[in-house]
């Protein structure tokens, strides 16, 4: 066996020492699911399945790969036609498809900011950003989450082009920001607002930058398709002038092989399912309604599908954990590094699917965990 730098091995025992050493692991199929990001259930839906099946059988060759990057093989007329389709349905200029919102926000803070400018992210923003960030090696500077005066007070001193970075939704802690708000102090300042909706598309319809009629105040807007919608793959949302800087100097667009039709068609695919079933949206409402009014007064609730049960309430984790487990309910602990040291959670995504039985259930076994502090 080849020997490890001590280097690795030591961060390796670090996180093992910590109890935040990560693994994979399957989640059975069965189990109740608070744990995936389909919060509508396309994922499960026997229907869309069929008709993306339809939709391959139609045409085989969709199977295959793409060849390579979208400046030399991997680009498609089909491909180009879904962009400007997801354009036309999100009321914007132009839309460029990625493999991930991973790679989508590298190619946004990685090669718009320069190391002349400041990115100015809420504190709670995705890991992606703070990468791409570093690429451009454009100054950071961290809000307190949702702060709008904190916000302002880094506004008034920027220096270069000033770039802000949010969630609508925010991944971990569940809550909603003062989209409407920032966009008031991105424009006070001249600033350029760019919204990551990965956890609000298909939650919110086509997200809260249009369902708040937003686009044209929004410098970006990033959509992701594995949450929500059920399949895979991201979209930047600008002006024609923003999507092709991107096409030009994004690295992680030009030296990345090109996605697939496949994947454009099953995104293609999504839109036409949601549009099929809005009511679905409703029934995952109605879902939250029902945690909230289940959810014991020591719980946190918010307004969207992820909630969050602190583990400083909980009396002993191992055992919860266990008996969750047992119970056959999927659920997910958070730790650090994923948030702050103090800020461990469960972390609860709730869907259109989940029953009120589910929730009981969940509750039961978590109440008797409780510790009031």
């Amino acid at each position: 066996m080849i020997k490890l730098p001590e280097s690795l091995q030591y961060r390796l025992n670090k996180r093992i020492s910590q109890g935040n050493y990560r693994t994979l692991k399957h989640y059975s199929p069965c189990a109740v699911d608070f744990i995936s990001n389909d919060y509508l259930g396309f994922s499960r839906d026997l229907v869309f399945q069929k008709e993306l099946l339809h939709v391959v059988v139609a045409n085989p060759k969709l199977l295959t790969g793409s060849t390579g990057s979208r400046l030399i093989s991997g680009n498609s007329e089909l491909i180009e036609d879904i962009e400007t389709n997801i354009a036309s349905l999100h009321k914007v200029e132009a839309a460029l498809l990625f493999g991930s919102g991973y790679q989508a926000n590298l190619a946004l803070f990685g090669n718009l900011p320069t190391s002349k400018d400041t990115v100015i992210v809420d504190e709670l923003i995705h890991r992606s950003v703070h990468d791409g960030c570093l690429l451009s090696k454009a100054r950071k500077w961290k809000f307190k989450h949702n702060n709008l005066q904190d916000l302002e007070r880094l506004l008034k001193k920027a220096s270069g082009e000033v770039y802000i970075a949010i969630e609508s939704l925010y991944s971990m802690d569940g809550d909603l920001a003062p989209l409407e708000q920032i966009c008031v102090l991105a424009r006070r300042y001249g600033a350029f607002l760019i919204v990551d909706e990965a956890h609000a598309i298909g939650v919110y319809g086509l997200g809260r930058v249009y369902s708040l009629a937003l686009q044209d105040q929004v410098f970006a807007t990033l959509v992701t398709y594995g949450k929500a919608m059920g399949v895979h793959g991201a979209a930047v949302l600008a002006s024609h002038k923003v999507i092709n800087s991107l096409i030009n100097y994004a690295t992680s667009f030009i030296y990345s092989t090109a996605i697939t039709e496949l994947m454009a068609v099953s995104i293609d695919k999504a839109y036409q399912h949601l549009f099929n079933y809005l009511d679905v949206i409703d029934k995952l409402q109605f879902v939250i309604s029902t945690y909230h009014s289940l959810a014991p007064v020591w719980i946190r609730t918010t307004p969207g599908p992820i909630q969050t049960i602190f583990l400083s309430n909980i009396k002993d984790k191992v055992c919860l954990v266990s008996e969750l487990e047992t119970a056959n309910i999927s659920t997910c602990i958070i730790v650090w590094p994923t948030v702050a040291v103090g800020t461990e959670r469960i972390r609860i995504c709730l869907h259109a699917f989940n029953t009120q039985k589910d929730i009981i259930s969940l509750f039961n076994i978590i109440n008797k965990h409780y510790e009031s502090n």
